[in-house]
């Protein structure tokens, strides 16, 4: 029963939605599925694990006509050289993990329409209504998810054409923003209060890095990783994120940044870049914005910031490692500080994790 107090589908609603969901009933084992894909069955086991599901026994008809098609469909990508062997898996893994998580989001969707079917009585939502509901969801699902993959491609491709080129190596600046004191804060909330916590966060990151022209590469609850092209861009969206987000009930937000060559693979990014701007997260005080001397240094060519270095410290993987303290330039009227850092001492914030 949901919360609402509305039953949840019975057996034979869930037996319909599997099979609308996918393309048929299932009918085939592990061996079988491979053979008529042409597969070896190594080699579809280690792409059903890639995509994020869990091993079917050798006599578990787990498979429908849909897995055999699509198992035909990758056998031709290969074939034509679009995807490589030596490749495949990872290409399966990373869409399983993208497409797991939107799952998880448009099961909720659907739980919602089921119950919003149901009396308040507490009447059982019949097999009919279940598959209504799915049926009329479910395409209008696609053609959404159809229309951003496509919008995503073709900014993507800006992207590539704007590089020179094919490549996966790329100078950009790379940030994270970390809420300070999540792991305490969240062990005295409910499940409802810490989603919507979690919603807002993502949702307020979202909003601004897209506003400032970076992307989100991936969020993981009590923080957001992101990059941009340009240093004032990283810059922007640094100095407005703990703005944006701020708010009594909720744990401020400090950010690192640096900037430098960034390997991208399979939608995630790959370099020490990476690890210094985690590091200068930990660093930071919440609310300020810390990077490091490459970008530090692009920083100070526009009035539009003020840059100025921090005390040497060091931490896990870099000794003596500066951070530079960005901020919005002063007006007339501001107090006469930076945030609490003061010039000679350089007191880190906590450290990674809290």
């Amino acid at each position: 029963m949901d919360e609402a107090g509305a039953p949840l589908p019975g057996p034979g609603a869930r037996e319909a939605l599997e099979r609308l969901l996918l393309g048929g009933p299932r009918r085939y084992t592990r061996l079988q599925v491979g053979a008529q894909a042409g597969m070896p069955p190594e080699r579809t086991q280690r792409l059903w694990r890639a995509l994020g599901f869990p091993d079917a026994s050798d006599d578990d008809p787990a498979f429908t006509d849909a897995d055999v098609a699509a198992l035909g469909v990758l056998s031709t990508l290969i074939d034509s050289g679009f995807i490589g062997p030596d490749s495949e898996a990872s290409i399966a893994r990373a869409m399983g993990q993208s497409l797991s998580r939107l799952a998880d989001w448009q099961t909720d969707m659907l739980a919602d329409a089921l119950s919003g079917n149901a009396d308040r009585s507490g009447r059982e939502v019949s097999t009919e209504e279940a598959v209504d509901a799915a049926e009329a969801l479910l395409p209008r699902l696609r053609e959404v998810q159809d229309y951003v993959w496509r919008r995503h491609l073709a900014a993507n491709v800006d992207r590539l054409l704007a590089a020179g080129g094919p490549g996966d190596r790329r100078e950009l600046a790379v940030g994270f923003a970390d809420l300070v004191g999540y792991t305490s804060r969240s062990r005295g909330m409910g499940g409802r209060e810490l989603g919507a916590m979690v919603e807002d966060f993502e949702s307020t990151a979202a909003e601004v890095i897209a506003r400032h022209h970076g992307r989100v590469v991936k969020t993981v609850g009590d923080g957001v990783l992101f990059t941009a092209a340009s240093a004032t861009d990283a810059a922007d969206i640094g100095l407005e994120l703990p703005h944006a987000w701020d708010a009594a009930e909720r744990p401020p937000l400090r950010v690192g940044a640096a900037y430098g060559a960034v390997l991208t693979r399979l939608g995630d990014v790959y370099s020490p870049v990476v690890n210094l701007a985690s590091r200068l997260t930990s660093l930071a005080r919440p609310g300020a914005l810390l990077v490091d001397r490459e970008l530090a240094d692009r920083l100070r060519e526009t009035e539009r910031y003020r840059v100025r270095p921090l005390r040497r410290v060091s931490v896990r993987g870099y000794d003596h490692l500066q951070p530079w303290l960005v901020r919005r330039p002063r007006t007339t009227g501001d107090a006469d500080h930076d945030g609490g850092y003061d010039e000679d001492a350089f007191d880190p914030g906590d450290g990674p994790g809290d």
